[in-house]
């Protein structure tokens, strides 16, 4: 089934580009009105991922939590997943700074450059550490859960998972009903993928309907030394978790190739978020660590995001000739690390992060204009990226405490239920 629906991706990713293609060169009057159609399947699609990622990160979040045992652990395993966390996003942001001064996109740029004084009407007065503490608390946790804010979810369910099991008598019935929870949730997960292969199919062929390819050409140097710097951020990551976990590494590369395609196609990390968490799970990384370390990622370890953020500030310097020093491009990464962890839950984050980094650093923010339209295109890249960035980052956590089933324990074919909850075992052949 898992080789199947692999080629159902592929497949439906390419029906996609073709017929997005036609779309856009033979029915020009009516593209806009076919692509908002079509793009209404695969928003139901994430609809449905909404509906389910709330109940589904805390119930798989307090069962592994609970399932930890000692205070002590937790708070190890969140200094080594926040340590790994701030040394990834270093590293993503320094790889961009690196690779667009060495590509030099944005010199001698062809096109005609945004008035300085316009506005791209993005919220950069988004961030400030105020707002992000402020953010992090949740003031109701179903409010929490309605707006499927992640990092408060997390929050709250630290809380309850502590509490569980400072009162493991009070605690039993309540244990029976979070992992009850969690099987069942985990169940309406896999009815939910069974559309992921129409939804990748609706979002593509919208996204070509409504833009065409050709609007590719018009940046082409920059997208192309992005991706090539994605393409090198990929080779790190693959070697890093090569020299990290071993060999069985690539056992892992292929569980999470069906995330990593609709993550791609839907532009959405939070759309591949159930696939990831099974895909290591088969993988041998422990529930308790991949269901805390996961949901953790997609606030603080979105790797792709990270390496855009630099990688676009300085293009847009560049075509305005805004002369940059190193130290200021050394400051502008310090600033990105801070800001880039501020905006959870904000709308179009990566470009409001940079927007609100611009205006700091003098360089006009109507910058982002030029690259606003082909923003889905990219975000195709950051969001594989990050699927695996969080996948990499949950193994290696998993590894260092122990959590990660030895390589003889687990067949190439393992199989996790459906209804797997925390503190399950892995079968093994």
């Amino acid at each position: 089934m898992s080789s199947r629906f692999t080629q159902y991706i592929l497949i439906a990713m390419a029906l996609g580009i073709v017929m997005g293609t036609i779309v856009f060169n033979y029915m020009p009057d009516s593209r806009v009105e076919i692509a908002a159609d079509v793009n209404l399947i695969a928003m139901l699609f994430l609809r449905l991922i909404k509906m389910i990622i709330a109940p589904l990160v805390f119930a798989t979040l307090v069962g592994g939590i609970a399932h930890m045992g000692s205070g002590s652990k937790l708070g190890r395993v969140f200094a080594k997943t926040m340590g790994w966390f701030v040394s990834a996003s270093f590293v993503s942001l320094l790889l961009g700074l690196v690779m667009v001064n060495l590509l030099q996109p944005g010199a001698n740029f062809p096109g005609t450059l945004p008035d300085k004084t316009q506005s791209t009407g993005l919220p950069v007065s988004a961030f400030s550490i105020e707002k992000f503490l402020t953010h992090l608390i949740p003031t109701s946790i179903a409010d929490a859960m309605a707006q499927n804010e992640i990092l408060q979810i997390v929050v709250f369910a630290v809380f309850f998972a502590v509490a569980l099991g400072a009162m493991p008598e009070r605690a039993k019935p309540i244990m029976g009903l979070i992992d009850d929870l969690a099987h069942i949730m985990l169940k309406v997960t896999g009815y939910v993928m069974l559309f992921a292969p129409i939804a990748v199919w609706a979002a593509i062929m919208a996204t070509v309907s409504k833009n065409g390819l050709g609007v590719l050409w018009k940046l082409i140097v920059f997208m192309g030394g992005f991706y090539l710097s994605l393409l090198i951020l990929w080779a790190i990551l693959i070697v890093v978790g090569f020299i990290v976990i071993g060999p069985r590494y690539s056992h892992l590369l292929r569980l999470i190739r069906e995330p990593l395609m609709i993550a791609f196609s839907t532009s959405s990390s939070e759309a591949a978020y159930p696939k990831t968490l099974e895909g290591l799970n088969r993988f041998g990384a422990s529930s308790r660590i991949s269901s805390f370390v996961l949901p953790l990622g997609y606030s603080f370890n979105l790797d792709g995001t990270m390496m855009y953020c630099t990688f676009a500030s300085i293009f847009i310097a560049q075509t305005y000739h805004i002369e940059m020093s190193l130290g200021t491009q050394l400051a502008m990464l310090a600033t990105l690390m801070i800001t880039s962890k501020g905006v959870a839950g904000v709308p179009r984050a990566s470009l409001v992060v940079i927007a609100s980094t611009l205006s700091q650093f003098g360089i006009p923010e109507a910058g982002l204009l030029m690259i606003m339209g082909i923003d889905t295109f990219l975000d195709m890249g950051r969001s594989a990226t990050n699927v695996i960035g969080n996948s990499l980052a949950t193994a290696v956590v998993a590894k260092w405490e122990g959590e990660l089933k030895a390589e003889h324990e687990l067949g190439p074919d393992d199989v996790v239920p459906t209804d797997a909850v925390p503190g399950d075992p892995v079968p093994a052949h």
